[in-house]
């Protein structure tokens, strides 16, 4: 019947879907490891499902860079250097500039006054969550809220190819950035917590004050990044 397969066919690609999440959970919680290997079948015995959703979730993590494919042995974690998170970071800096200037010349105008302020009290409320975790040193809380904060903040400017690709990047940057920060014991007042700073600009319909909290913040997790990457503390940053 074409009712079951469709069925069948959505339950496949939810499971798909899952697997992938909670892989990258365990990437992003620090609990898979850069370069840590494992194969298909260990991720299938652990999850207690069939082998070929979880293949579909390995490919779809290693096309986002989070994972590599070992040929004829299995997948493992990738591993980032600071070049690496310099690179995202541009490519970041050059998605969200753009995105800033029409949210405020023209992509929050499509929304009436009332549905725009309701839109950014939303976004808001998500920074609040974020910046509480950035200055209580909760990285696992952190970056939770701040995934949610920038994908519907992204989603105000009403275009979803470039919400996926900028949650895409953000992703992959905490993914090379956790590797780094995982070192640390104690994140209390490193981490970055200007996300209302953020939505107060874009409320004002500054996109030059919005673009220089970004570029400070860019700064700032640039230069935590590189002290750990040549081993030293984040002290002084």
């Amino acid at each position: 019947m074409p009712g079951s397969g469709s069925n069948g066919a959505v339950t496949r690609s939810t499971l798909r879907q899952q697997i992938a999440d909670a892989l990258r959970d365990e990437v992003l919680a620090g609990r898979l490891q850069p370069g840590q290997e494992f194969t298909v079948k260990e991720i299938a015995e652990q999850y207690g499902v069939s082998a070929t959703p979880v293949r579909e979730a390995l490919v779809d993590l290693s096309a986002q860079g989070l994972l590599e494919a070992d040929q004829h042995r299995g997948f493992h974690v990738h591993e980032y250097s600071a070049a690496d998170h310099r690179g995202m970071i541009e490519a970041r800096s050059l998605v969200t500039d753009g995105m800033f200037h029409s949210l405020v010349a023209g992509g929050m105008q499509q929304l009436n006054a009332g549905r725009a302020a309701v839109a950014l009290a939303g976004v808001r409320r998500r920074g609040e969550e974020a910046q509480r975790a950035a200055t209580a040193g909760d990285l696992n809380i952190l970056i939770g809220y701040d995934l949610r904060f920038w994908r519907e903040l992204s989603g105000l400017f009403g275009n979803p190819y470039l919400t996926d690709f900028l949650h895409r990047l953000r992703v992959q940057s905490w993914v090379c950035t956790v590797q780094h920060l995982r070192r640390v014991e104690d994140l209390k007042g490193y981490l970055w917590s200007g996300h209302t700073e953020l939505v107060d600009a874009l409320a004002r319909r500054d996109p030059e004050a919005a673009r220089a909290i970004v570029s400070a913040y860019n700064a700032h997790s640039l230069a935590l990044i590189e002290r750990l990457d040549t081993g030293s503390g984040p002290s002084g940053v």
